[in-house]
């Protein structure tokens, strides 16, 4: 991984840092209980850092149902990638690394807040865009000597395509930590994951 992607995953982690604060504040009071003033102070930033990462209060709620901190996680698969690697096999281990039961949770979460507050709303794309962004910029800087952009484009987009529903409650996937009988025609996360890249592998 160069210089340029590091410092990126490192900005993205402070900017999840401030996410996960005011997330946890709109759990806790609600979202017209707290102010920016509010989250810096739970983060330990400034002010002035979080105004760098987000526009409002809003903004940062939306992004920490989605924070991922796995940034040594990530530095450490990039260095010890094979010299045969490929796009998917990297963009399958990202995506594993990301979809964590405590992400769908969040998620969730999110999605009932948004319905009792509309300006939730348009942030919700704009996250999942900043995490494909990052996933495709990092699959970029490893891949674009040997592959197309638009092949890298095409794979993320499909990957993060195929999580949605997901993420929105509208699959039938049993999570970690689940009980089956709360939905017993549901598959594990493994398997649904086996799934997905086996048809991205494989063809559909």
């Amino acid at each position: 991984m160069n210089k340029q992607s590091l410092r990126d995953v490192k900005r993205e982690a402070t900017a999840n840092a401030l996410a996960e604060a005011a997330f946890d504040l709109a759990m806790e009071l609600g979202l017209d209980g707290f102010v920016v003033e509010d989250v810096v102070q739970r983060a330990g930033y400034s002010r002035r850092t979080f105004a760098n990462h987000f526009s409002c209060k809003e903004e940062a709620v939306v992004m920490g149902a989605s924070a991922f901190n796995n940034v040594d996680e990530v530095q450490h698969l990039f260095e010890n990638l094979p010299e045969n690697s490929t796009p998917l096999e990297v963009m399958e281990h990202l995506v594993r690394m990301e979809l964590t039961a405590g992400l769908f949770k969040k998620t969730r979460d999110l999605v009932k807040l948004s319905e009792k507050h509309s300006t939730l709303a348009p942030y919700i794309l704009s996250a999942l865009h900043s995490h494909q962004g990052l996933a495709q910029q990092l699959l970029f800087d490893l891949f674009e000597e040997h592959y197309p952009k638009g092949y890298i484009q095409l794979l993320v987009g499909a990957a993060y395509g195929a999580a949605l529903p997901m993420m929105y409650g509208s699959s039938n996937i049993l999570f970690p930590g689940q009980a089956s009988e709360e939905s017993p025609d549901s598959i594990p996360l493994d398997q649904y994951l086996d799934e997905m890249f086996g048809y991205l592998k494989n063809g559909f």
